[in-house]
């Protein structure tokens, strides 16, 4: 099932009829048992759930406690498959209410129990295990977004002009798949000393990311890739021959999607570009650690400088209203796109991924661009006030943006509010979702979306540990 086919499932019902079985619960407590009972988790963490427990009982609001006691866990419960294959650990991540697995999603699902492993072993493994199948799909398809476990399985998008390999859910070339299981495998490294994870089938897989990003700077012609969809939704597709529309060779990366697997606008994403910059980083920091042959940390190095350049050059711009920005999407011919999208990496998510200082002087004008309505996918209503996006369409915001609002703030009263709005715009399901509705939020896409919940769960833990007062 696609995304877009869930996209309104939600959002065209009321919740009473979205919550079914827990309506008569709901009735008779604030907190309904709404968690998949235990017997039904795909997956049980001793630290995971002792964290719980410390956070339920230490003064915490108790919906914000309920909140993160469903959210936190929710990958965990529901959505890995963890076995063992030819003697190394696999695990399987789907993105929830689609079986399929986002090399994005995926990291982003698992990133947050990285800092319990030490306390859990099993843990600990299976995240090893999603290193090792994001490996594989690498190496299956560098350029596909999207992953069945059963690698015989033909997509329901095998028609799509590109080349569809049984086992590829969706090939829809974005510079942050190749991005996020750098990000994952990275802090799996600093958070537990285990380099062994870096093995000969990892470091193929980063000489391909260094020469996907190659081959898409475009800087000797189109490249391999190109994609096109017969369908009635824009976004869906690609224009010119599946390419993009024209861009100047700059030694920017082309992304043809957005995180949002949204076609792009202008091919030179900018929050992808510095994502990428910072993956060539962190390459580096592996391939210096484990010995990588010179040749390879040569090449990437020089990759590094080269895009280095061309965003010192391309990734700042002059809005009218806010001064020095970073541009959402350039095409190096002066075009500029200024606006962000809720999905990440964002404009808005650069200080949580590294990419940038929280206090730098244009990340800060972007910031209060982004959330205003110089931003035309910033949305104000009766319930919240958040980012959307072109992947629901307008006057939907997304939890992800709220949460990452949050996570990137230092102002406990912007913290606050932020809070506030998760808290009351979960629809009484007691899980996040997808987007709602600015003014109605039993009007929501996805009931079943474990990035959203597990990155709420983030936030809650990290508040607990540095802004407490914030929880009572």
């Amino acid at each position: 099932m696609n995304r877009r086919t869930f996209m309104y499932q939600a959002s065209l019902a009321s919740a009473s009829i979205l919550l079914g079985d827990h309506v008569y619960a709901a009735v008779k407590s604030d907190f309904p048992v709404v968690r998949t009972p235990e017997s039904k988790r795909k997956f049980k963490s001793p630290a995971v759930e002792r964290l719980i427990q410390t956070i339920k009982k230490d003064s915490v609001n108790p919906e914000l406690a309920w909140l993160f006691e469903n959210c936190f866990p929710n990958t965990l419960d529901t959505t890995v498959d963890f076995e063992i294959i030819n003697g190394k650990p696999d695990t399987f991540v789907i993105t929830g209410d689609i079986d399929a697995m986002w090399l994005r999603d995926s990291s982003a699902q698992v990133w947050p129990y990285l800092p319990l492993m030490k306390e859990d072993p099993a843990l600990k493994e299976l995240i090893r295990g999603v290193i090792n199948r994001q490996a594989k799909c690498i190496l299956k398809d560098p350029y596909a977004n999207a992953f069945y476990k059963d690698e015989r399985k033909v997509s329901e998008w095998k028609d799509d002009h590109t080349t569809m390999l049984p086992g590829v859910h969706e090939r829809k070339w974005e510079i942050d798949s190749l991005c996020y299981p750098v990000r994952l495998a990275h802090g799996y490294w600093k958070e537990t000393g285990d380099s062994s994870v870096f093995d000969e089938q990892w470091k193929t897989v980063a000489a391909v990311i260094v020469k996907i990003f190659r081959e898409q700077q475009r800087m000797l012609g189109t490249g391999p890739y190109q994609f096109q969809r017969k369908t009635s939704n824009p976004t869906d597709s690609v224009p010119m021959n599946g390419y993009g529309y024209p861009t100047k060779k700059t030694g920017l990366i082309h992304s043809v999607f957005r995180p949002s697997d949204d076609a792009t606008v202008f091919a030179f994403n900018i929050p992808g570009n510095l994502f990428a910059l910072k993956t060539l980083e962190q390459l580096k920091e592996i391939g210096t650690a484990i010995s990588m042959e010179q040749r390879q940390l040569d090449d990437l190095v020089a990759l590094y400088r080269e895009l280095k350049i061309a965003l010192d050059k391309e990734s700042v711009a002059e809005h009218p209203v806010a001064g020095k920005v970073y541009p959402y999407e350039v095409n190096g011919l002066g075009s500029r796109l200024f606006m962000d999208d809720s999905n990440v990496p964002s404009l808005l998510s650069l200080p949580y991924l590294g990419c940038t200082d929280g206090q730098d002087p244009v990340y800060r004008n972007t910031r209060r661009m982004l959330l205003s309505e110089e931003n035309p996918f910033y949305f104000s209503g009766r319930a919240a006030s958040g980012i959307g996006g072109p992947h629901v369409g307008m006057d939907y915001i997304w939890p992800l943006s709220i949460t990452m609002q949050a996570l990137t703030s230092s102002d406990d009263q912007e913290i606050r509010s932020c809070l506030d709005m998760l808290r009351k715009t979960h629809a009484g399901t007691g899980f996040m979702h997808e987007a709602f509705n600015k003014d109605n939020p039993s009007k929501y896409t996805r009931s079943w979306f474990a990035w959203a919940n597990t990155l709420f769960g983030e936030l809650i833990w990290k508040l607990y540990r540095e802004k407490k007062q914030l929880l009572s």
